[in-house]
């Protein structure tokens, strides 16, 4: 699935210039937004991968037309209403964040790794092709990747397939590997860049 937020690469969107000190928030409201998203979240009735999904499966015209916690709210909304959470078929909540609690969940994160159940395909050096997908559902290859070739940097280890977890269809474990491009191969020659890495899984990937 291409999403709005899939713009890697295209023409339009101006480059991205973070500012570190600049406050992430820009309202009261986006901060109850984060704060309703984390502890939602936080209860079990869904992934982080739906989550995900959620944002980047709204109308193009609602994504680009709303903040970035407008996003996370809209979103907040669909996941809400897809656990019927305050109805008669509502699923209890798996846990609750409480606010003596939110710092160390904070610290903790939601690690992915998991135990390997098969030895990964590639190795460090070997050369991969990303596959040129058409998914339906969510994933994590950047459609600017697709059909481009790379090279293994980094073998991550074993971890949750967003692919399935976003759909419930389980964790499927599976190989991740860290992949350099070359950015001209990318961008063209006047990129100013030389090298773009992409954390990719190995369904993903082919021998090239």
């Amino acid at each position: 699935m291409k999403g709005p937020a899939d713009v890697g690469g295209a023409e339009g969107f101006g480059p991205v210039v973070p500012d570190p000190d600049q406050d992430p928030f820009h309202a009261e409201w986006e901060k109850t937004a984060f704060g309703l998203t984390i502890a939602m979240g936080a209860t079990g009735l869904w992934s982080l991968d739906r989550s995900r999904f959620m944002r980047e499966s709204l109308p193009h015209t609602t994504y680009y037309g709303s903040s970035y916690f407008e996003i996370w709210l809209r979103a907040l909304e669909r996941l809400v209403a897809e656990a019927q959470v305050g109805s008669d078929g509502e699923v209890p909540p798996k846990r609750v964040l409480k606010q003596e609690n939110v710092r160390a969940a904070m610290a903790a994160g939601g690690p992915t790794e998991r135990e390997d159940t098969a030895p990964p395909r590639f190795a460090v050096g070997d050369s991969v092709r990303v596959k040129p997908m058409r998914p339906k559902g969510h994933t994590r290859a950047p459609a600017y990747l697709h059909g481009r070739v790379g090279r293994v940097a980094m073998v991550h280890g074993t971890h949750v397939f967003p692919d399935t977890s976003a759909h419930r269809k389980g964790e499927a474990p599976t190989p991740l590997y860290n992949i350099a491009f070359d950015a001209a191969e990318l961008w063209g020659k006047d990129t100013t860049v030389s090298q773009v890495r992409a954390d990719l899984f190995e369904p993903y990937l082919d021998p090239a």
